[in-house]
């Protein structure tokens, strides 16, 4: 059905292909909704999405409702230092850092270019050379299939690397290096360079971030009152 948005008319076509759009995008997030329940939320969303572009057309005038929006966000005032202040107090949570490792290591890949024996056979060359007094980011950088940086890996936490890498690693102390150990990539050697307790980040480190999420939160909501008052004061009328 047709309608009027401030005595602008509105073609029933124009609903309908907006809620053909919507209806695929629901049938992704909304995989438990389908037959008529799915048609009548599409249609309902459509009706308001489409309601919703006219009312910013009309208001934007000469300028695109890209424009017009992103005017109104802009004016927004940026979030003030007690409010930073009391949203880290809040979300303390948010900012605990924790425990972090950082590691090098020597590996060789078991893959279609090398079988198990031969990447065992390389990997047990280097451990010797290792025993013999050869330093390990010289060897990594000679001799590893990840060479680059005498292997370092940087910093990681628990969890981000294979079970088997983080288990030989983090049974090492600064400084200390591996046996050859398997993973499902192939044969390691690891050296701990340095470990990092869990910390909280303090609120200079993120008061820059925090302002800029309170920010963003902001102008969003500013564009929403905006596009409220539009609906408020408009003239809707089904033709």
């Amino acid at each position: 059905m047709p309608i009027l948005v401030n005595d602008q008319l509105v073609e029933d076509q124009t609903i309908r292909d907006e809620a053909r759009v919507l209806k695929e995008r629901l049938k992704l997030e909304l995989p438990g909704e389908e037959g008529f329940a799915l048609e009548l939320r599409a249609r309902e969303w459509a009706r308001e999405n489409v309601i919703q572009r006219v009312l910013l057309q009309q208001a934007a005038g000469s300028v695109s409702p890209e424009e017009l929006l992103s005017g109104i966000m802009q004016k927004t005032a940026r979030p003030k230092p007690k409010e930073i202040a009391a949203y880290y107090q809040q979300f303390k949570s948010l900012f605990h850092v924790p425990e972090s490792i950082r590691a090098a290591h020597i590996v060789k890949n078991v893959d279609e270019t090398a079988s198990e024996e031969q990447a065992a056979a390389a990997i047990r060359e280097i451990e010797i050379a290792l025993r013999d007094g050869a330093k390990f980011g010289d060897l990594a950088d000679r001799y590893s299939d990840c060479p680059g940086d005498g292997g370092d890996l940087g910093f990681f936490a628990r969890g981000e690397m294979v079970d088997e890498f983080e288990t030989a690693v983090c049974a090492l102390q600064p400084g200390e290096t591996s046996g050859v150990f398997r993973s499902p990539f192939g044969f390691h050697i690891a050296k701990l360079i340095e470990r990092r307790p869990p910390r909280l980040r303090p609120l200079n480190e993120v008061r820059g971030e925090i302002e800029e999420h309170l920010w963003s939160e902001k102008k969003q909501r500013a564009a929403a009152d905006f596009i409220e008052g539009l609906r408020a004061r408009a003239e809707i009328k089904k033709v």
